[in-house]
């Protein structure tokens, strides 16, 4: 990923809206091999759901921290400069190595995972706590929310940041790692419960819910209290509905490079659209359950062309301010 630096997106009020990130930072390192029978290749790239949506909050212009996890390593060194250069704030309650993400690629580019994962940020607990006292938003996910001990540490900081911040949540779930989708099931729902924005893809729900459609696991998720919920469904693209407003389009056609971050760019553009429609913060709660369609449907179709951008590129590149622009309808 490239860094870029963007000027910060502004609210109506004209203050940069401040956002925290709660989720595992990790090393994706690749071997794939090599052309012709060559020697196999390694290439290695700082990754993490929540991570990439922090990045992509940054280069949206939102003023962002990330409270993580990464060790006083080679790879924790590569991935606390890497946020740095994209002027994102670290916080890191780290004491064991960094996390890792091994996939083996094979001649057919057919990929065989492994993993080395700590989630454990209770040396960061009272410095995340402090964190989110002046953020607006407080967004979490994936493993973080899956792996002990830290889920339990992610849940509280969540609750308490409740009284002052609104609160997203991905999901985004990993078989490999949490294969039991009935325990996997029970920690999201409980992280929906406690969230205003909820995003999902269909290949999450479906794995959650097997005996359920997506209509109905929407409907489900929404009377369990968030306000807005939205599911990403490939190239059929997404579907976002509030309690008085759905909206289903198509995704935007372009040239794929191939999907890596395609998810997260959506989460970030949509926390970035919210944040220029002044619709983060607890005080904004009500506001943002009375989204009308217009709104939801310039919020989704803004987060549909960050994914797109993002599956053009090679890798979780993320557009920045200077790709997308201000959501339409909204000021500059």
């Amino acid at each position: 990923m490239t860094p870029v630096n963007t000027p910060h997106a502004h609210s109506p009020g004209g203050a940069p809206a401040r956002i925290s990130v709660i989720g595992e930072a990790l090393m994706d390192i690749i071997h794939a091999d090599g052309a012709d029978g060559g020697s196999p290749r390694v290439s290695e790239h700082v990754g993490g759901s929540p991570l990439n949506v922090a990045i992509g909050c940054a280069r949206l212009g939102l003023a962002t921290r990330l409270v993580t996890h990464f060790g006083e390593d080679a790879h924790g060194r590569s991935i606390a400069e890497h946020l740095a250069a994209n002027g994102v704030e670290a916080v890191n309650g780290g004491v064991g190595p960094t996390s890792t993400a091994t996939a083996t690629l094979g001649a057919d580019r057919a990929a065989t995972y492994t993993f080395s994962l700590t989630w454990e940020i209770a040396d960061a607990a009272l410095a995340a706590l402090a964190s989110t006292e002046d953020s607006a938003h407080v967004h979490t996910g994936s493993i973080a929310t899956m792996l002990p001990p830290g889920d339990q540490t992610v849940h509280s900081l969540v609750q308490a940041a409740q009284r002052n911040e609104t609160i997203s949540y991905d999901p985004n779930c990993r078989p490999s790692i949490v294969g039991d989708n009935t325990i996997a099931r029970r920690q999201a729902e409980v992280f929906v419960q406690s969230s205003d924005i909820v995003k999902a893809s269909d290949e999450d729900l479906l794995w959650l819910y097997p005996n359920r459609t997506l209509d109905e696991t929407l409907a489900a998720w929404l009377d369990a209290g968030p306000a807005l919920i939205a599911v990403t469904r490939g190239a059929l693209g997404p579907i976002a509905l509030t309690r008085t407003a759905r909206v289903e389009m198509p995704a935007r056609a372009v040239t794929v490079a191939d999907t890596v971050g395609a998810g997260d760019s959506f989460m970030a553009a949509l926390i970035a659209g919210l944040a220029q429609l002044d619709l983060l913060g607890a005080s904004k709660r009500d506001q943002l359950r009375r989204l009308d369609h217009e709104s939801l449907a310039a919020l989704i179709e803004y987060a549909t062309n960050a994914a797109a951008l993002t599956c053009s590129r090679p890798g979780a590149d993320l557009p920045g301010l200077g790709d997308l622009g201000p959501m339409t309808g909204t000021p500059a």
